[in-house]
């Protein structure tokens, strides 16, 4: 039995105390009404209306439920309205990740525009983790959206807009090429080079040193380091260079002494970038996940430098497919 609809069925003609405007308040016919009433007090054993031929009064019983009715109607409409929200992901849980790439200015852009978004009623739980992290949590359903580089394996997934944050030298001040206004990738011959551990990102980290090859630098070994600080300190003491977005580690000639010693420059023709979008598992794309994706697209653009690599449309049209690179 549905309790719910026969428990409005009880309230409505509680209220009207009359079957027929009871019936075309729920719009409903007379006699269907009745058998639902019938059938309620057979379920709840006791009788709710004493009936006569000219009016129907509630029963010392059907007063006593009428509360309690009322009640659990209010409750059933403040259930769906909350699973409504969830189903639209206004409220509830977001599992979210970053890459550990991105600057503080851009993690906290991100996070104002998501707060800012009306996603009030909705708990973020936000992670850092590497693209190859990200896609295993993806395959075992830990996770809702997070930003992943490309080139990756993004079946089963969506994404959002594919930004591209070009990639400039990291080197020590005393380097001749520190001295350019621009770097061309083969006057780093003889150097090492450090890069973020391949596991994160093997894609990305062999796309990377094949188009630094084709640009005529080779690095005689490769170094492996993701914070900021730690990457500073091996360009400093190993005379090797890093990859990096000027967002990260973007140091003006003016600062070098201040960041000790080390300075970035842009690359001759920006021949590396890193591409970045928002991912989502297919039909997974609810408010939540928009307001994350449009929040974090608009943060690389204004905090990163970020710009489209691809010809944008709306988030939810953008099969995952179209961005394989």
């Amino acid at each position: 039995m549905d309790l719910v609809r026969h428990l409005e069925c009880f309230v409505a003609v509680a209220e009207e105390s009359h079957f027929g405007r009871a019936a075309a308040r729920l719009g409903m016919a007379q006699p269907p009404l009745s058998q639902r009433i019938q059938r309620l007090e057979r379920h709840l054993g006791v009788r709710l209306f004493e009936r006569t031929s000219r009016q129907v009064a509630l029963t010392e019983p059907g007063a006593l439920l009428l509360a309690e009715a009322r009640e659990v109607l209010a409750r059933s409409e403040a259930f769906m309205a909350t699973a409504r929200r969830v189903r639209d992901g206004e409220t509830g849980l977001l599992r979210a990740a970053l890459p550990p790439d991105l600057s503080g200015e851009t993690v906290a852009a991100l996070l104002a525009g998501f707060t800012g978004a009306g996603t009030g009623g909705l708990e973020l739980e936000l992670h850092e983790l590497s693209t190859a992290q990200q896609l295993e949590r993806f395959a075992a359903h830990e996770l809702d959206v997070g930003l992943i580089h490309h080139p990756c394996d993004v079946s089963g997934l969506e994404l959002g807009p594919v930004l591209r944050r070009e990639l400039g030298v990291l080197l020590p001040r005393g380097a001749v090429a520190a001295g350019l206004d621009e770097v061309p990738l083969g006057s780093l011959t003889g150097r090492d080079l450090i890069l973020f551990p391949r596991a994160g990102a093997p894609a990305v980290y062999d796309d990377l040193l094949t188009t630094c090859a084709r640009n005529g630098y080779t690095p005689p070994a490769v170094r492996h380091a993701q914070g900021a600080s730690f990457v500073r300190g091996l360009v400093l003491s190993t005379e090797a260079v890093a990859l990096s977005p000027r967002d990260t580690h973007g140091l003006a000639k003016e600062d070098a002494a201040r960041e000790g010693g080390v300075v970035w420059r842009p690359l001759t023709g920006a021949p590396l970038a890193l591409r970045h979008s928002v991912a989502w598992p297919a039909g997974r794309g609810d408010a939540a996940v928009s307001a994350f994706a449009e929040a974090a697209t608009h943060a690389l653009r204004s905090t990163a430098g970020a710009t489209p690599d691809l010809p944008s449309r709306p988030l939810h049209l953008r099969p995952a497919s179209e961005y394989w690179l």
